[in-house]
């Protein structure tokens, strides 16, 4: 896997993002070298034909990320993934044939795209065909043996297993030893494993080392060129979290990551100053339509105030175009959200849906009580219960709360406990992953998600 913004991608799906954002462009280019041979000079280099096979590859890929198409893990069918490969060209084509009307002397003539769309939509499926069958081969797949047994191994092996763009195969692991686990027991069935079988890495998850992890063999094997890993940083590159259970704080102190330079601090607060002003601009037309609707809807204010927990366990005020009754919480007192919750009203909902609710608290970004991206806010009431429940529960206030963050764009909209754990161990990758780049990354998801309608409630 390759680090990228302080994310983890597989090396085989960069690879077939750069495979395909070469056929766009090569498909494009033939388009117009078919159809404007005696001109093809002119075109390209003075009438902006580079520029515009360029723009035309983000856009085709863009269109294949909002389909999910480089996140394989999302079909259980490969028919399912050729319908939506399918889409990919006959969107493409709708969206030229809106800019040539609009635009009509924007694109090139001589029918150079729709030559461009058809050999696209060819080389597209013949790409994937062969990706396909190169990512079987066991060749280019890698064998993994993981040294443990319990959950935590079980929880490791499933990932391995779930995520087939990693190209790894697990050939073996401790859970099939019988009797007592022993140093020896652990020895011997890794030598034999390793003896039999190429294997390239082994992956140590063993919740308990002491007296049973067998040093010398994982000496022996890394010597002879297998690599040796530990599951942590396993389970953090395949899930993009960070498991709490068996989580020592020791591991906080000394890993690498959750540090925080005067010159990141002072980045990070201009890039959210830059993005939510940038965001209020945008949104400003729309926002004397959502006031009336919120008044016409039901009685009550438009804005909402509520009181969250900040950086440093401070305490602000952050607000919301009002989606609820006025008396909400008036029997019940603070409560989550639920599903089809009856509080919600009919605009609310909407605004719910389409995140036009969260408009006010650009205000709060620009205050500086919170940033464009980090850990969600929780309420006060919430977070002194939480933080009983949840280990390392306040290590989400390093930073600033957010708009939007890794949480929202990785794991749904949560109102249990077990949905506040799982968030957790989001938001302590962010925080130990923080970079300018990744919080592109987390806008660029949010955008995508803002856009398809998930994950609202």
């Amino acid at each position: 896997m390759i680090r990228i913004f302080h994310v983890y991608y597989p090396v085989r799906t960069l690879i077939l993002l750069f495979g395909e954002a070469l056929i766009v462009c090569t498909s494009f280019f033939l388009g117009m070298a078919l159809q404007d041979r005696d001109d093809l000079y002119v075109v390209l280099n003075y009438e902006g034909g580079y520029a515009r096979i360029v723009t035309v590859t983000l856009v085709v890929l863009m269109f294949s990320h909002w389909l999910d198409l480089y996140d394989l893990t999302h079909f259980s069918e490969k028919r399912e993934v050729y319908f939506r490969l399918l889409l990919v060209p006959c969107i493409l084509a709708l969206s030229l044939a809106a800019i040539e009307f609009l635009f009509p002397r924007f694109l090139p003539g001589n029918n150079s795209v729709l030559t461009g769309i058809v050999i696209l939509t060819v080389a597209l499926f013949t790409w994937r065909a062969l990706y396909g069958w190169l990512a079987q081969q066991p060749c280019f797949r890698e064998r993994v043996y993981v040294l443990g047994r319990g959950e935590r191994a079980q929880r490791l092996v499933n990932g391995l297993r779930a995520r087939s763009d990693l190209g790894i195969d697990v050939v073996g692991w401790s859970s099939n030893l019988e009797g007592a686990v022993t140093r020896d027991s652990f020895a011997s069935h890794l030598s034999g494993l390793i003896g039999g079988q190429s294997v390239h890495r082994v992956i140590v998850a063993l919740s308990d080392r002491r007296g049973t992890l067998p040093v010398q063999e994982l000496l022996q094997s890394r010597l002879h060129g297998i690599k040796i890993e530990e599951a942590t940083s396993w389970l953090e590159k395949i899930s993009g979290r960070i498991e709490v259970e068996q989580l020592y704080p020791s591991w906080l102190i000394f890993a690498e990551g959750f540090r925080f330079s005067t010159g990141f601090l002072l980045a990070r607060r201009l890039f959210s100053i830059l993005a939510s002003a940038l965001l209020l601009i945008l949104v400003l037309p729309v926002i004397p339509f959502v006031i009336l609707a919120i008044l016409l809807d039901s009685p009550g204010p438009v804005l909402y105030r509520q009181q969250r927990v900040g950086r440093g366990g401070t305490n602000f005020y952050c607000y919301k175009f009002r989606t609820m009754r006025q008396d909400a919480e008036a029997d019940t007192g603070p409560t989550w959200a639920d599903n089809d919750d009856p509080r919600i009203t009919s605009i609310g909902k909407i605004l719910r849906i389409v995140r036009l609710d969260e408009i006010p608290q650009l205000w709060c970004v620009l205050k500086g009580d919170m940033a464009f991206v980090g850990p969600r806010p929780e309420r006060p009431e919430f977070v002194e219960w939480l933080s009983q429940q949840i280990p390392y529960y306040t290590v989400r206030h390093a930073v600033r709360p957010g708009i939007t963050g890794w949480a929202q764009v990785r794991y749904k909209y949560g109102n249990t406990l077990e949905d506040a754990r799982e968030k957790l161990q989001y938001d302590l990758f962010y925080i130990k992953n923080a970079s300018l780049g990744l919080d592109l990354l987390i806008m660029f998801q949010t955008i995508k998600i803002v856009t398809l309608g998930r994950g609202a409630q």
